[in-house]
């Protein structure tokens, strides 16, 4: 397995600080990804979606707003949605080889770390 650990969060997520403590407090190395500076694109949000195992409205934060309004958005237009308002996009988001995790409760974070 390729050992490589990434997280995708948010600095200001109560969730993603505490998957970024677990990550730090594991000693293993990993990159931390801030996707509201570095943003996510959509070849990316489809790759995280295969490795989570979960469809692109599984990663849809729906209790936001603009969410409300996209019930009958195709998958193209969710993601499209998504790039351009990451706020949409469930976090954090940890990756580890060909898996994914969404840490959501951060304690998943430690199925990752196995």
């Amino acid at each position: 397995m390729n050992d490589k650990i990434t997280i995708y969060q948010k600095p200001t997520c109560s969730k993603c600080r505490a998957a970024l403590t677990l990550l730090n407090e594991s000693g293993k190395e990993f990159d931390s990804i801030n996707y509201y500076e570095k943003s996510m694109t959509i070849e990316l949000l489809r790759e995280l979606t295969r490795k989570l195992n979960m469809s692109v409205r599984d990663i849809l934060r729906t209790d936001e707003p603009m969410a409300r309004s996209t019930g009958s958005a195709t998958d193209e237009e969710l993601l499209q949605l998504m790039v351009e308002n990451p706020d949409l996009i469930q976090r954090p988001i940890v990756v580890r080889g060909d898996r994914a995790i969404l840490g959501r409760p951060p304690e998943n974070v430690k199925k990752i770390l196995e």
